[in-house]
């Protein structure tokens, strides 16, 4: 939207902005330079802001302002019929302070007088009466159309609770689809009772809906605005209700010195302007860069070329790669599951160590019949001890002496593996003796 120009004059007496709601005003006064904001709280009434205008020196060297709110343009009616120079500032646009989080009535008239004053505020267009009355007509307008979508949703939920499912077309709330509604019947009183209800006050914002559409029509036909009409439908996709739009939202056209900063605003299809979304395509990032301003011509030089930082500057290629043709690019990684990525950082079990004793030693071939001893992971020499998770090279020759000298006794001193823990619970239950070595 064009910037609007405030309506200050020249020379300022005082500034004033106004803290407006809904049965009070706050107001702050600075002077032209210097001082402190002095606050004062009037009524909303039509005589206390004209006993406040007065008690300030009249309106000849007034600067006031406040901002757009529920409150409307009525207040910026009255300063102006006064003779008050009264701007309205745009809410959205007001400059914020990192952290400054706390909001009173006080502060924010002191923050806006102070701003106002510096000239840091932007000001919107207030509407003239007769746009303002169109543009209330078709927010009403839009308000009954969401009135009546919600009150179709509320219908097809209550047949579709009692099972009644439309089956013969596509498309829903047709000639043929509100017929079948119609016929609709259902089983208990009181849901059909209520059903009736739905359908009634559906059947009335049908009829508001067409006598709002009907006037509209006529107004479009119309002045002031009859003439705007017929130029904006000449435009594809602008019928009469969105012309109508254009103009309730946007005023009056002439504040566009030309019709490319209509299109800013407006994109390509004119009738976003009524749905408020933004009509900018996106960007790549790397186009996103400001363009180089063009050598001075005569009267200054040129910029000097863009400098790459250290790391970016391309590296000096060897004398023996100086002529031959550059390296073929590495081809890219294969992509990888994610269960084989998660493969790689699981912990590894290890591995059960098994020690030979008796005739699968060489040492020991002769010394007694065959055995073997395993020895699980996580357990020690003590019977349900659990102390060490591996066993180094030293560890397994001490056992491997330890097991080789008792062999000849007949037994084995320490439990070494859960099986065998097992085997002697085992042979606890029948009664019969725990074999000294666990088979494997």
């Amino acid at each position: 939207m064009p910037d609007v120009i405030s309506t200050a004059p020249t020379e300022v007496r005082l500034w004033v902005a106004l803290d407006v709601h809904k049965f009070s005003i706050v107001a702050a006064v600075l002077p032209p330079a210097g001082g402190r904001p002095e606050v004062t709280r009037i009524e909303t009434t039509d005589k206390a802001i004209r006993r406040f205008v007065k008690t300030l020196g009249g309106p000849e060297g007034l600067a006031v302002s406040y901002e757009a709110g529920p409150g409307g343009f009525a207040l910026w009616r009255l300063l102006t019929s006064i003779g008050v120079a009264c701007d309205v500032i745009a809410p959205s646009l007001v400059p914020v302070r990192a952290g400054d989080r706390v909001k009173t009535d006080r502060r924010d008239a002191k923050k806006l007088v102070t701003l106002f004053r510096g000239g840091l505020l932007r000001f919107v267009q207030p509407p003239t009466p007769e746009t303002e009355g169109l543009r209330d007509l078709l927010r009403c307008r839009d308000d009954i159309r969401c009135a009546r979508t919600a009150a179709r949703h509320r219908v097809a939920k209550q047949l579709l609770r009692h099972g009644r499912i439309y089956r013969d077309g596509k498309k829903t709330w047709t000639l043929t689809h509100r017929a079948w509604v119609e016929r609709q019947r259902l089983d208990d009183r009181l849901a059909h009772e209520a059903l009736s209800q739905m359908l009634t006050h559906l059947d009335s914002l049908d009829r508001q809906l067409a006598a709002l559409d009907a006037q509209l029509e006529q107004i479009a036909q119309r002045e002031p605005w009859g003439w705007q009409v017929d130029r904006l439908r000449a435009f594809r996709g602008i019928a009469t209700l969105t012309a109508l739009g254009l103009i309730a939202e946007i005023g009056d056209f002439a504040r566009f010195g030309h019709p490319r900063r209509a299109r800013v605003l407006a994109g390509d299809h004119p009738q976003r302007i009524l749905l408020r979304r933004s009509t900018t395509p996106r960007t790549h990032h790397q186009d996103r860069q400001p363009p180089r301003p063009p050598a001075l011509d005569g009267s200054g030089m040129a910029l000097p070329p863009p400098t790459t930082a250290p790391d970016q500057r391309p590296r000096a290629q060897p004398a023996c790669l100086a002529g031959a043709d550059p390296p073929a690019p590495t081809p890219p990684r294969p992509r990888q599951p994610r269960q084989t990525l998660d493969r790689r950082d699981r912990c590894r079990r290890p591995r059960t160590h098994r020690l030979l004793v008796g005739r699968d030693d060489p040492t020991t071939r002769a010394r007694g019949p065959p055995s073997r001893l395993t020895f699980a992971p996580g357990w020690g020499l003590a019977t349900g001890a659990k102390r060490r998770r591996t066993l180094d090279a030293p560890m397994r020759s001490r056992l491997a002496t330890l097991v080789r000298g008792s062999s000849t006794t007949g037994h084995c001193p320490a439990v070494l593996t859960r099986a065998s823990q097992s085997d002697s619970r085992r042979c606890h239950r029948t009664g019969r003796q725990t074999p000294a070595t666990t088979p494997p």
